[in-house]
């Protein structure tokens, strides 16, 4: 930056040298250490941080050394090195990205659970008198040795990783970010098999793990038995597990509950288990929290109570957008997690009142979240709730067959001593009408939602 001060404002006179009339101002930037004006970028949200790394190279390289988390989308960033160099200080790295082969300039984007895509004219619709269908084929993918070779760049830059997200990675390529990056705690990985999973035992940390196997228009890759044995076995030290898509059955769970004694969590997401599985939850000794998530079935065939077991340290099942309509392998899983506290049902189908009525055998139950269970009335849900003794929470969202008009005067007694109500079946309960003049309102009294 730099003044000019005109010694003759006469536009005559022809102008002085430069370096006679023009003065430099002084850098100040330059006279910050790194650490301070790491300080004060620090303080910056992220599209200040992109405008701010924009203005000198000195700038973008500790700007760069401020960013933790990142999701990579060019592929070449990262196989020449550069993210490494750019991004020095990456605690968490998203790849799966990078990884899919798809048209950068499309308008068109395909969107799932786990990943959005670009597409190109695959998608075509038939409109008229042939109907309606769209079609889209699964995408492409990098070579597996072209993935290899950038994790390992990455491994090799980035070695203070605490979590990946990584799809396509071989055996060889989880063995080369074991060795590099030894304090990940925390790994996702997309599109691999039962044999690549042997790899998972070089890392000698890692607590979090995500598998996601078979993803329905993304790739048909398939996680048995054999590769939750391998887990098991290479992965004793897990606290979380969640697995996404994976086939296998009670061999397959048994060998995690045996091995992986430090575990608990448990998520299990569109699972495709066979029959009998749930029997071998047992062995999961120190399981505190079970989760359900889009699954179409619970166990087709989990056979006699007397086989079950249960999990004794249970503390929370979580059931979210599943199908309940199998009333035996519902009923099998609550007989599993009889010892629960917490219980919650989202947007579940299938659970009515005989569904709901198994859930009895759970009698610790001290809070209850029901959201979007529409079969469930007053006649299920009441007997239920009121068995349960310990019972402190209680929330009911969007359950419209729950009406107020059929509400027993032993429910409305139990409301008055729960510590935390949130009751709103339907858009016309009058509950919260009735309430006044009870006093619960009354600054200092209990916690309640209406």
């Amino acid at each position: 930056m730099r003044s000019s001060s005109l010694s003759n404002s006469n536009p005559n006179t022809p102008p002085s040298e430069p370096d006679e009339t023009l003065e430099l101002i002084p850098d100040y930037i330059s006279l910050i250490n790194d650490q301070i004006l790491s300080t004060i970028l620090s303080n910056l949200n992220k599209n200040q941080l992109v405008s701010v790394s924009l203005v000198s190279k000195r700038l973008l390289r500790v700007s760069g050394g401020l960013v933790k988390s990142l999701k990579l989308l060019d592929w070449d960033f990262l196989d020449s090195g550069r993210l490494g160099f750019r991004f020095p200080s990456l605690l968490d790295v998203d790849i799966v990205q990078a990884c899919i082969i798809s048209p950068r300039n499309s308008g068109i984007c395909l969107s799932n659970r786990f990943v959005s895509i670009h597409v190109n004219s695959v998608v075509a619709y038939e409109m008229g008198e042939m109907g309606g269908s769209g079609v889209v084929s699964n995408p492409d993918f990098l070579n597996a040795r072209v993935i290899d070779r950038g994790v390992r760049v990455l491994a090799q830059m980035c070695v203070d990783l605490r979590r990946a997200v990584l799809l396509g990675v071989s055996y060889e390529g989880l063995v080369g970010v074991a060795n590099e990056c030894l304090a990940l705690q925390e790994l996702e990985l997309c599109l691999c098999n039962d044999l690549d999973l042997k790899g998972l035992s070089g890392f000698r940390n890692l607590q979090i793990l995500k598998l996601i196997g078979y993803v329905d228009g993304l790739y048909d890759n398939v996680i048995s038995d054999i590769g939750l044995t391998i887990l098991a076995q290479g992965c004793p030290r897990l606290l979380k597990l969640e697995l996404v898509g994976c086939e296998g059955s009670y061999d397959g769970i048994k060998a995690i509950g045996q091995c992986c004694q430090m575990m608990e969590e448990l998520t299990l997401c569109d699972h495709r288990l066979e029959g009998g599985w749930l029997a071998a939850l047992s062995y999961c000794t120190n399981l505190k929290t079970l989760k359900f998530q889009s699954c179409k079935f619970i166990d087709p065939s989990p056979g006699p109570d007397e086989h079950l077991g249960s999990c004794p340290m249970l503390e929370e099942l979580h059931l979210e957008r599943c199908q309940l309509r199998d009333k035996q392998g519902l009923g099998a899983l609550f007989f599993v997690c009889e010892a629960v506290r917490e219980l919650v049902f989202k947007d579940c189908w299938g659970l009515d009142n005989n569904s709901f009525m198994a859930a009895s055998i759970c009698r610790r139950v001290m809070s209850l979240s029901l959201e979007g269970c529409s079969l469930l009335t007053m006649d299920g849900f009441d007997p239920i709730v009121l068995s349960w003794k310990e019972l402190k929470r209680l929330k009911v969202i969007s359950c419209n067959n729950i009406k107020d008009s059929a509400m027993t005067a032993e429910l409305a007694t139990l409301f008055t001593v729960l510590k935390e109500l949130k009751w709103r079946p339907d858009s016309k309960s009058i509950l919260s009408s009735g309430l006044e003049g009870t006093g619960i309102w009354q600054k200092g009294g209990r916690s309640f939602k209406i």
